[in-house]
């Protein structure tokens, strides 16, 4: 199949933020709009809506995870460990990737 390329004129802004999206969804610029324009083309409409989370429910979502594991963890009866204990583990983990 023969190939074309379109060029489009679009402000810095909202290229750079475009691009970010796009590698938040893990596909590239060109990708996301060949998609588009597929489902343009097939149900003949602007047919979807893509969506990011923002920072904050990133954090959120991260923070309700590590939440959810502290109390699994004191669930299951499993000590805590120091920050010196922690340090150690990883310490160990890296001399032992270095070998």
């Amino acid at each position: 199949m023969s190939q074309a390329t379109i060029s489009i004129r679009v402000d810095q802004g909202v290229k750079k933020n475009f691009d970010a999206l796009c590698e938040d969804f893990g596909i590239s610029t060109t990708a996301a709009f060949i998609i588009f324009m597929k489902t343009v083309i097939r149900e003949r409409r602007i047919p979807f809506e893509i969506r990011s989370e923002t920072d904050l429910q990133k954090r959120q979502k991260a923070l309700d995870a590590f939440t959810s594991m502290r109390m699994a963890i004191a669930e299951s009866g499993i000590p805590e460990m120091s920050l010196e204990e922690i340090n150690a583990e990883i310490k160990e983990a890296r001399n032992e990737r270095r070998k």
